[in-house]
């Protein structure tokens, strides 16, 4: 049996006690957030490309370190708020709609760079 891990050596970051069921609830739904975007939009063809792979490693590794190294992202713990972030994002991003063409023109040299 694996060793159960006591702390995470983070300040204010509690170890997660069902980290692969937190994981799967959290990119589960920020799949199907990025369902509603547009099929060519960038941020969704990236972010989903990027939560599937990570979705499939949580499914496929039961060894909570091992997963940490196969994500390569930090601790679980740490991977869990970032999936949370990104969820938070991608509902964000579902509001703006950022794939949508401007209201207006920009002025000229708007994006011009550098200056």
């Amino acid at each position: 049996m694996a060793s159960k891990k006591l702390a995470t050596g983070l300040a204010g970051l509690a170890v997660a006690t069902h980290p692969h069921h937190t994981l799967g609830v959290l990119y589960g739904k920020t799949l199907r957030c990025l369902q509603k975007m547009p099929a060519d939009s960038a941020y969704r063809k990236y972010t989903e490309q990027i939560i599937t792979e990570r979705n499939n490693l949580v499914k496929a590794e039961p060894d909570v370190a091992k997963l940490e190294q196969a994500i390569n992202c930090g601790q679980i713990e740490e991977v869990i708020i970032q999936a949370g972030n990104e969820l938070s994002l991608a509902r964000k991003m579902l509001e703006w709609k950022p794939w949508d063409p401007l209201v207006q023109e920009p002025p000229k040299g708007q994006w011009n760079w550098p200056l």
